[in-house]
């Protein structure tokens, strides 16, 4: 039987994370990447050198694919919507609806799914007025082209919004109430190309400058508090088009509500964890998804902690500490193989498996102070 190839739109750290166990399950991987010797072909992947809102580009990934997949949303959803005939997951219907922050928002309040309270932003002086609504206090978010802290901006005066405004220029933007939250959590939800849902454990998420840096499974949480938040999670997946797996962001606010905060339609950084505290990843899980295999019902095998590598410089990457964090037990250390360093750029991460969530943070904390690039 001729092997199938497995596309990939992306070729970084998860797109490197998803070539492994596609490679193990037998797939052939094409990845389309800017950056020559992308993360993905350092293991494995062809890699087609260009731009992810390429079109000729993305022509030449679908051609050369049974099945196709994202690491990244910022991509050319127009050309992916000329190939009706193809297997690409999601659905490109469903990548455009969440390349727009706002428009997910609307999705959310359409399906009667909780979210933060929002409004658009349509000048200047409506988006004072707003402000004076919110309490004098909001977060300013760019519809598109938000990732990783970028695209964000918390507002708690009039000067914080006139900077705002400014480095937003030309931006579509909305605005967010809020939430005074206990904790933000995250469930990742795979959905096959029958629509069965099948997810990973709740998990708490710490975020730092709107950067994701640290991952606690399980989160520390009631069951009842639990299964609030996968419901939700589930419900939110089984109203979008496609198979894959996908990253849904909440809040758990003060009055116990989990609320939506953002969707991902793809493999999540909040899901690094199941690569060393889970049955099965995250990555394996959406290989499976995508090509039509059998989902995997995901267990948590033993509390982990990931503490993301983000880096602290500009420069040149200049390892150490790796060997030494590695004896930590139940530590695994994951680089991306990226050049050069930058910072708060998410260069690898850390996996601690332990008894307890809380020794699984201490060590997985301890073996990120060893390390240095």
């Amino acid at each position: 039987m001729d092997k199938k190839t497995i596309g990939i739109i992306g070729g970084g750290q998860l797109g490197r994370m998803l070539t492994e166990p596609a490679i193990k399950l037998g797939f052939d991987v094409v990845v389309l990447a800017p950056t020559p010797n992308c993360p993905a072909a350092q293991i494995g992947a062809q890699q087609i050198e260009g731009s992810w809102k390429d079109s000729s580009k993305i022509d030449e990934l679908i051609g050369k694919s049974d099945f196709i997949t994202i690491e990244i949303e910022h991509i050319d959803v127009d050309t992916l919507e000329k190939y009706q005939d193809k297997h690409i997951n999601p659905k490109p219907g469903t990548i455009r609806l969440i390349q727009d922050k706002y428009n997910q928002k609307v999705f959310l309040v359409k399906n009667n799914l909780e979210t933060a309270e929002f409004t658009e932003i349509t000048d200047d002086d409506q988006a004072k007025e707003v402000l004076d609504k919110y309490g004098g206090k909001m977060i300013l978010k760019s519809k598109t082209d938000a990732y990783d802290g970028r695209g964000n901006e918390v507002v708690n005066s009039p000067e914080d919004l006139s900077k705002a405004l400014e480095k937003f220029a030309g931006y579509g933007l909305y605005a967010e109430k809020l939430v005074d939250f206990k904790k933000e959590l995250a469930v990742m939800a795979a959905k096959d190309f029958n629509g069965k849902i099948v997810s990973f454990p709740v998990v708490e998420t710490i975020h730092k400058r709107n950067i994701c840096e640290e991952v606690f499974a399980p989160a520390q949480i009631s069951d009842s508090i639990a299964a609030k938040a996968k419901d939700l999670a589930e419900q939110v997946v089984s109203k979008l088009e496609g198979a894959g797996i996908y990253g849904v962001e909440l809040f758990l606010d003060q009055d116990d509500n989990v609320l939506i905060n953002e969707i991902a339609p793809r493999v999540h950084n909040s899901g690094h964890y199941t690569m060393d505290g889970c049955n099965v990843s995250q990555f394996e899980q959406n290989i499976r998804a995508i090509s039509d295999m059998e989902l995997i019902e995901p267990e948590l095998n033993n509390p982990t902690a990931m503490v993301n590598i983000l880096g602290e410089r500009d420069g040149p990457v200049e390892l150490s500490g790796i060997e030494e964090a590695e004896r930590i037990p139940g530590v695994s250390v994951y680089l991306y193989g990226k050049a050069p360093t930058k910072i708060d750029r998410k260069m690898g991460h850390i996996n601690a498996v332990a008894g307890t969530i809380e020794e699984s943070i201490e060590n997985a904390r301890k073996a990120r102070r060893l390390i240095s690039l």
